[in-house]
Parts: structure tokens; C-alpha cells; sequence
């Protein structure tokens, strides 16, 4: 099924900023992630869709090329567009001399041959040149959750043609994957070029990442922060067990070891659990009536120092 256009999918105009278009992500990521909607394959889905299109349009250039018809709304390159690259080949004016610029894979020694292939050998004739295939560049949108942990993932490249895509655990936003073989076919029996896989991870509704440690703000009752005690935590691997110390205030910072991201040696990063203590909603009389009569009789400036 061919993708729908990113703007659609996000709720908002070509016209729309690049605020809008995060502010428009963030709030239907949050609706439909699937830590949100456990066993939901139809949010599952739809937060996949609603990645790919922040992967598009929050991404300038992929923008710009996809406002120009030159991507289709999966990134991929339209057909007309597929060898542009070469067009200045077809287009010179006639009797312009080309300017030849060295391709990934061809060795300098190889540079007369070049001309073989556009009807000029060397003096006697030259061997058909043997050239690698191009390198092909793609972009893989993931969740949260699959770059921490690992998973495979299937890459759309083209309506017929498709990739399986291991992503390792613990990988970075931004970091490129490189497929063997799986690129352009080469030259006269040369070897086919590669595929380099861009990884780009879209946010998660509370975890972030800074190096390999994650970071959550962890909502807490005014009992819990006050009296301490045990609360279930979640992590990217798996909920846990963590103890709140007696009298912890709002913006506390808890560690939870081993519980960040994976790291190439095996070892892992660490959670660390900010708590914000959350009054109850819609209030409560009962608790408003003696704090009324506490506060007079405990006077504390939480300020003091700020002035």
C-alpha cells in the first residue's frame, strides 16, 4: 500500500513550520505509541505512519524534495527523478567538453578506461572497464523502544524491492548501516555497490536519550514523595522495582543501573528517574482544609536564595 502524504497524516498545511509540524507529532505520538496501547496493532500502525511522516517533513532537504515531486511520500526516489544525477551526460550543449569528476569505486588507473564506455578507448583499443556499483543512501525511521532494544525491520526501497533490516540494540539516531551488496549493480561484471541505512529515531512520549543513559520523568503522589516507598518503574527493557526515600522532593534524581542503553562491549547505560509529585486531580478538599491549618504552624521559604 503506497504511503500517504506526510501532511495529511500529521494534520497539518504545506504551509506549516517546523513548530507546528513537531507540536502536531508529538501530540498523535503520544495518542497512538504502542507502549500507550499495548497489543493495538491499529495505533501500532498508525504511530509507524506518523513516524515515517515526522521522518519526512521535519527533514528540510527530504522536504523540499518531496514539495518538488522528486520523493514519493516513503522517501522513496520517483522514477523520473531515479538518475538525474547523470543528466548533465544528455544535456551538454553540443561540442562541450564534460567535466569528469571520480566516482566511489573507480581506481585512478581506470580513468582512460572511463572513456571506453563513452566511445573513446585509448590508443589500440582499451579493455572494457570492470566498475563497482554506486552506493545507494536510504533513511529508516524507528521508534524508541526498537533502537534501545534491536529488532528487524523491513526497508520499503523501491515498489518492487524490499530489504530486511537488522538494527542492532543501543543504536544512535543518525547512525548509518551499511548493507553488502545490496547497492547498484556494477560495470561489466563489477561488484554491485552497497545499501547505507540512516537510521533516524523519533521521540518517545517520556523516555529521552543523552549518550547511552535514559532519562524519565517519573509522576509521583505527595504520599509517596513525603512517607517513601516502593513504585514500579518503567524502562525500556521492562518495568521494575525502585524505592523512593522518605521526604523526596519534586525534581529529585534517582539511578537505576544498567537500565540505559546497550553499548557495543555489552555493558549498558543507566536510568536515571527524575520525580514530580503531582497533586491529586480535581482536588482535594480534605487535604486542602489541613495544610490551611499546617502551613501557619510550619513556615518554610522553598525560594529563599533566589532574590
Amino acid at each position: 500500500m503506497a504511503a500517504r502524504d506526510p501532511y495529511e497524516v500529521l494534520g497539518v498545511n504545506k504551509e506549516a513550520t517546523e513548530d507546528q509540524i513537531r507540536t502536531a507529532y508529538r501530540k498523535l505520538a503520544k495518542k497512538h505509541h504502542p507502549d500507550l496501547n499495548p497489543g493495538n496493532k491499529e495505533a501500532e500502525a498508525r504511530f509507524k505512519e506518523i513516524a515515517g511522516a515526522y521522518d519526512l517533513l521535519s527533514d528540510k532537504d527530504k522536504r523540499a524534495r518531496f514539495d518538488r515531486g522528486e520523493i514519493d511520500a516513503s522517501g522513496a526516489e520517483r522514477p523520473e527523478h531515479a538518475y538525474s544525477r547523470y543528466r548533465g551526460f544528455a544535456e551538454g550543449a553540443p561540442g562541450e567538453r564534460y567535466e569528469f569528476h571520480a566516482a566511489e569505486g573507480i581506481a585512478p588507473e581506470d580513468m582512460d578506461d572511463l572513456f571506453a564506455v563513452f566511445g573513446r578507448g585509448r590508443p589500440g583499443g582499451g579493455r572494457p572497464i570492470r566498475m563497482r556499483g554506486a552506493d545507494l543512501h536510504f533513511a529508516l525511521t524507528v521508534d524508541f523502544l526498537t533502537a534501545i532494544n534491536g529488532a528487524r525491520q523491513r526497508l520499503q526501497l523501491a515498489p518492487d524491492r524490499s530489504l530486511e533490516v537488522t538494527i542492532p540494540a543501543g543504536v544512535r539516531d543518525g547512525q548509518v548501516l551499511r548493507l553488502k551488496g545490496q547497492g547498484q549493480p556494477g560495470l561489466n561484471e563489477g561488484p554491485p555497490g552497497d545499501a547505507l541505512i540512516e537510521i533516524r529515531i523519533a521521540p518517545h512520549p517520556f523516555y529521552r536519550r543523552e549518550g547511552d543513559d535514559i532519562h524519565l520523568d517519573l509522576p509521583v503522589t505527595l504520599a509517596e514523595a513525603m512517607l517513601g516507598g516502593k513504585v514500579t518503574v518503567p524502562t525500556p527493557s521492562g518495568s521494575v522495582s525502585m524505592t523512593i526515600p522518605a521526604q523526596s522532593n519534586s525534581g529529585k534524581v534517582l539511578r537505576l543501573r544498567g537500565k540505559g542503553a546497550p553499548r557495543p562491549d555489552g555493558s549498558q547505560g543507566d536510568a536515571y528517574v527524575t520525580l514530580r509529585v503531582m497533586l491529586p486531580e480535581g482536588g482535594d478538599e480534605a487535604l486542602a482544609a489541613f495544610l490551611r491549618d499546617w502551613a501557619p504552624k510550619h513556615p518554610y521559604d522553598p525560594r529563599r536564595g533566589m532574590s
